[in-house]
């Protein structure tokens, strides 16, 4: 398993767009992307701080995922809406999954 984990901050008063590009990314998934699951955060210290982190198989189908035309295709409206409600770029943080574990 690997993870990748999304840093962005949001826009004052653009909270409620978050919710339209969480909706259209997950629209965008495609069957057999590697993709497991995605957990979107809010810092209770910043509320204006995002993090979502994304678990996938492995980073060769991640990597393999973020060329997929049919997804790209899907994302150039969310993107356009991501740049409106957050500010800059995101930070990734690409990690190793060393060990996992749940009750």
């Amino acid at each position: 398993m690997w993870v990748q984990v999304i840093k962005s901050r949001l826009k004052p008063g653009l909270e409620a767009g978050l919710h339209e590009v969480i909706e259209a990314l997950q629209a965008a998934e495609q069957p057999d992307s590697g993709f497991i699951r995605a957990t979107v955060g809010r810092d209770q210290k910043d509320p204006s701080t995002i993090y979502m982190m994304v678990a996938f198989e492995s980073e060769e189908k991640a990597r393999a995922r973020e060329s997929d035309p049919r997804r790209q295709e899907l994302l150039a409206p969310v993107q356009q809406k991501m740049a409106e409600i957050f500010e800059g770029p995101p930070e990734f943080i690409d990690l190793d999954v060393m060990t996992e574990y749940a009750s």
